[in-house]
């Protein structure tokens, strides 16, 4: 089996992470392989914000866990790098242009040891008037829309076995 299979095949979600702000060099071939992901006519629809700072990542955490329901919750389990993926909504594959971003991200991230996990929510935060103040700020267009959360770290623990496939999960029809 070749290394980009061995990756698809293991990669699971990260929990729990270190406190150390992963490396330069890691973050850019992430984002480089999010930046690659396929989009529909090739219209890249997706943009990717990358946020490592602690204040700002609190900001969007507690707006996040207050659309969870759910108070002194962080739903970002204490990641040092936070990467938001919002699409032009005015291009109709954009809901699945910045999902393949979020998947290629997170592949990569696997791939260099990093962990990560898709985190949801960022349509409902960047609906808000918080949200949209943090995207005026940022010079981000009213026609973006929240596809979701990555967050980045090194792994403080090791990664749960995944369950087994269900039997059912393909069928062929020949």
């Amino acid at each position: 089996m070749n290394e980009t299979l061995k990756t698809l095949m293991t990669r699971r979600s990260c929990k729990k992470f270190k406190p150390d702000q992963i490396k330069d060099e890691e973050l850019d071939y992430i984002l480089k392989a999010g930046t690659n992901a396929p989009t529909g006519r090739g219209l890249q629809s997706p943009i990717i914000i990358v946020i490592q700072d602690k204040d700002t990542i609190k900001k969007i955490a507690k707006l996040n866990s207050k659309i969870m329901g759910a108070k002194d919750v962080d739903p970002f389990y204490g990641a040092p790098t936070l990467i938001i993926v919002l699409a032009d909504k005015n291009i109709g594959t954009y809901v699945e242009d910045g999902s393949l971003v979020l998947g290629n991200l997170m592949n990569a991230a696997f791939s260099l040891n990093v962990g990560s996990c898709w985190i949801h929510r960022a349509k409902e935060e960047f609906q808000t008037k918080e949200g949209k103040e943090l995207l005026k700020c940022w010079g981000v267009s009213d026609n973006y829309i929240g596809i979701g959360h990555c967050v980045l770290g090194y792994p403080a623990e090791e990664y749960k076995i995944p369950a087994p496939r269900k039997k059912d999960y393909i069928r062929f029809i020949k």
